[in-house]
């Protein structure tokens, strides 16, 4: 009877290490951005039920990438090398300059398959309430840039939020201190979108930023 008392007890702190683990695992896949407590939980529930050779590669390639994958040194996006391949590339206009939010908007704009220069990532914006300043987003090390390079053209992509144009305007200020040219990416009316569901703040930025119809 002792005996099996103590076998309950073990299963049971088995159990409990097993449901900890568990909501450590919750924790961590309710830190990505859109993934709430029950997304989490699906996620994990599909890996330990269904498939742990699929959670297995998962854990691997997620702790290779934590451990290898760094910051450019010259534009500050994300890559295994020290120079990624669009800085190194002899073939991409060095003379134009984009300026992007987060590494992922490179991977927008180079879907697009219009643009053939290099980029700079800030990885945020300006926002002094939040303690981001230039020295967090890079500027330093942008404005080193400008000094070594020729640049005839900064593209401001930062995105279409007041702490973006904040952003904008101040690398716009540190260009003209180089006398380089600066414009900014259209914000609008979507290609196939209507006027009748689109917001009042698009539809102004359509406006102030409208061209000659050619």
């Amino acid at each position: 009877y002792i005996c099996n008392i103590h076998k309950d007890n073990y299963r049971l702190l088995i159990l409990s290490k097993k449901i900890k683990m568990i909501e450590k695992l919750n924790k961590a896949f309710s830190k990505l951005p859109g993934v709430g407590a029950k997304t989490a939980q699906r996620f994990i529930y599909h890996l330990l039920e269904r498939d742990r050779p699929g959670g297995l590669d998962l854990a691997k390639a997620l702790n290779e990438a934590m451990e290898n994958v760094k910051n450019c040194e010259r534009c500050r996006t994300l890559t295994e090398k020290t120079v990624c391949e669009i800085c190194s590339s002899t073939s991409r206009d060095k003379s134009q300059l984009c300026i992007v939010e987060t590494p992922s908007d490179i991977h927008v704009i180079e879907q697009s398959g219009v643009y053939s220069g290099k980029y700079f990532v800030l990885s945020g914006y300006l926002s002094p309430i939040d303690g981001i300043g230039a020295a967090e987003l890079g500027l330093d090390e942008l404005e080193g840039l400008l000094t070594k390079e020729k640049v005839n053209e900064i593209i401001l992509a930062t995105n279409a939020t007041i702490e973006g144009e904040v952003t904008a305007h101040y690398i716009h200020n540190l260009a003209k201190k180089y006398q380089i040219k600066t414009t900014r990416i259209a914000h609008g009316i979507p290609l196939g979108g209507e006027l009748e569901y689109t917001d009042i703040n698009t539809i102004a930025h359509a406006l102030s930023g409208r061209k000659d119809y050619n």
